[in-house]
């Protein structure tokens, strides 16, 4: 009989004591994993970044990820943006009654293998079950802190005329991984989300350079959101070349089929980079090396016209202004 989550699971006892045990820390364990009411920690001399996202993706799992993964990947990134080296995770879950115990126990070993990948340490957690029907069976909160990179001040609003825009490769798959996983439109494809860990591609471009000035993972709202919230934020001009940007044939069909744009659906492993235009040759050819970004680019550049707009150069020559985000296309991406 398939063992499923009760609301003694929440309530701290004997039942929350095996949950612990048997799932978390069979999956969690490490020499800093505390048992206490929080981890004691050891920071180097320096600065720390310290991040934490909720994730109510739904569904749970999706072709690529699941939201173990997508857990670790986003809170982890979240700190890579900042060029800060992600050390230690804490968890909080909070689970529906009947949620399946053996799904769970798939959903923690998704974790523990991303955040072994990144070498990232969970350290602390948090477990409540929710009653039947109160949620939609299962939610992550993670917080992350990290070392930051000496030399390194990366923000929104530090892009500067001149600079190339990158992106790490083809967009849009995460949206519409879940997009299809949610609607049956009919179509059948092999779209996999694009759900990564990338502290990895960060270190690597910071041996290259360190005069990097933006970098941000292009998550809800895709890269076309995340190139307004900068240009905004920068008060500068961004002009994008239709050509460059990576678009897997199978995301462009089915945007083509539903009327979608790739630019505004969510990606979970793919980071826009804005650097000096002198160093992202290298820039592109130490990404394109690494195994989440094999499809880098550089899909265009800051300008002076036109402050707070991204202008798209068309495959023709012509230029179009590209329309600012507004609403939620797809909610419970992330």
């Amino acid at each position: 009989m398939e063992k499923n989550i009760t609301l003694a699971h929440g309530a701290g006892g004997k039942q929350t004591s095996m949950l612990i045990d048997e799932v978390f820390k069979t999956h969690f364990s490490n020499p800093l994993l505390t048992a206490d009411d929080a981890a004691i920690l050891q920071i180097d001399s320096g600065k720390i970044a310290f991040s934490t996202d909720g994730f109510i993706v739904s569904p749970f799992e999706f072709p690529g990820g699941n939201i173990g993964k997508l857990s670790i990947c986003g809170t982890v990134n979240d700190l890579a943006c900042m060029g800060a080296k992600p050390l230690y995770l804490t968890c909080a879950f909070v689970i529906e009654e009947g949620f399946p115990l053996t799904i769970l126990e798939k959903i923690a070993s998704s974790m523990e293998k991303t955040a072994k990948e990144t070498g990232v340490k969970i350290v602390a957690g948090d477990t409540k079950v929710a009653g039947k029907g109160q949620i939609d069976n299962i939610f992550i909160t993670t917080s992350g802190v990290g070392q930051l990179a000496e030399g390194i001040s990366l923000s929104g609003s530090k892009a500067c005329v001149g600079d190339a825009v990158i992106v790490t490769g083809d967009i849009g798959r995460h949206g519409c991984s879940i997009l299809l996983s949610r609607e049956d439109f009919g179509i059948e494809t092999s779209i996999k989300s694009d759900c990564a860990p990338l502290w990895g591609a960060v270190e690597k471009m910071l041996e290259v350079t360190k005069t990097l000035h933006v970098i941000r993972d292009a998550t809800r709202g895709g890269v076309g959101t995340v190139l307004y919230e900068i240009a905004n934020q920068s008060n500068v001009g961004i002009c994008l070349d239709s050509k460059e940007i990576p678009v897997s044939g199978e995301v462009a069909g089915v945007c083509g089929m539903l009327g979608l744009e790739p630019l505004y659906l969510a990606c979970e492993g793919r980071l826009v980079v804005f650097a000096p235009m002198d160093e992202a040759e290298q820039i592109v050819k130490t990404l394109r090396q690494l195994p989440y970004s094999k499809e880098a680019a550089v899909i265009g550049e800051v300008t002076s016209e036109m402050p707070g707009r991204v202008v798209m150069k068309t495959e023709i020559g012509a230029k179009t202004l590209l329309p600012e985000p507004g609403g939620e296309l797809l909610p419970r991406i992330c």
